[in-house]
């Protein structure tokens, strides 16, 4: 849930475990957390695939979409980002809501951390990937995703993105699936 009260942004959790739990948010324009309606209605979508599921939340921002997940029964979530403060606003908002036994936190860029990842042969039931809005980095993080094997057969990868974003995809193992558009918010579904 995410409340606006002088100028000042308020996420919750929406259900599950840390439920009701405040979620502290970075200062300034260059982190935009996901909204309740947008967050409501994907884990609405992948409601029945999040329990006991290992995610993977990239760009992560304030980790309000991993953090949902691990509420929500979630076995593992790996939050990655750049930016040392969002690092350091995730670790509070697991501390917070007493989700970081389930979660590791690394910090670095998304592109060259997944890149590496390959060589721990972990594979995730869902990916979160919430880049910066206008800055082409989806299809060459979805081509790193697809080329390093880090998703499940039938796992799943959820691309937010701006509707004024375009992103003509030329992929070979992720398929499109499902579009969801929410005002400027566009939900892009895609399954191996």
């Amino acid at each position: 849930m995410k409340q606006h009260l002088e100028g000042i942004d308020i996420l919750r959790v929406i259900t599950g475990t840390a439920r009701g739990h405040k979620l502290k948010t970075v200062k300034g324009l260059n982190t935009r957390p996901t909204s309740d309606k947008v967050k409501g209605a994907l884990f609405n979508i992948l409601a029945g695939r999040i329990e006991g599921s290992n995610v993977l939340d990239l760009f992560a921002g304030t980790g309000n979409l991993g953090i949902e997940a691990l509420s929500r029964g979630a076995a593992s979530a790996v939050f990655i980002d750049k930016s040392p403060e969002c690092i350091s606003v995730i670790k509070e908002n697991l501390k917070h809501t007493k989700l970081e036994e389930r979660a590791t936190v690394i910090p670095g860029d998304v592109m060259a951390v997944l890149k590496k990842m390959s060589n721990n042969f972990k594979k995730y039931d869902i990916i979160f990937m919430d880049p910066p809005y206008n800055k082409n980095l989806i299809q060459d993080t979805l081509k790193i995703i697809e080329e390093n094997g880090i998703i499940k057969n039938d796992g799943i990868v959820v691309v937010e993105k701006s509707a004024k974003d375009d992103t003509a995809l030329n992929l070979e193992k992720l398929k499109l699936f499902r579009v969801k558009r929410y005002g400027d918010t566009v939900l892009s579904f895609f399954t191996t």
